[in-house]
């Protein structure tokens, strides 16, 4: 089977809370460069809350959660914090293999994601 690297993704604002959706499969392109700059320009707004919603993302490889790990250290970086949502199974296994549970907030929906925010 051979994967498409077609990721794809959408971002709107929730009161003070970034929300992105991801969709397709996150391989390694040049949309993970451009998700890394709405991320920072975010950032430079003073927005410091994000959420990356999973649910319609496919497939992941190493160079996907390198760009995960990126993202997190620069919000990091300005104070700020991430959650991931919604993974599939097969991204939600991929996350325990690799250890990756205990850097990123895992929560199961959005509204999880974005009461996670609120005081």
């Amino acid at each position: 089977m051979e994967l498409v690297d077609n990721m794809k993704y959408t971002h709107e604002l929730n009161g003070d809370i970034a929300i992105f959706k991801l969709d397709g499969n996150m391989l390694g392109t040049p949309e993970n460069n451009q998700i890394k700059n709405d991320i920072i320009d975010y950032l430079d707004k003073g927005i410091h809350k994000f959420v990356l919603d999973l649910s319609e993302l496919k497939h992941i490889n190493s160079t996907g959660l390198g760009v995960f790990i990126t993202i997190l250290t620069k919000i990091k970086s300005k104070n700020g914090e991430m959650v991931l949502c919604n993974p599939s199974q097969s991204i939600a296994n991929l996350m325990k293999i690799t250890k990756l549970t205990s850097v990123f907030l895992i929560l199961h929906n959005i509204e999880e994601a974005i009461n996670h925010f609120k005081p």
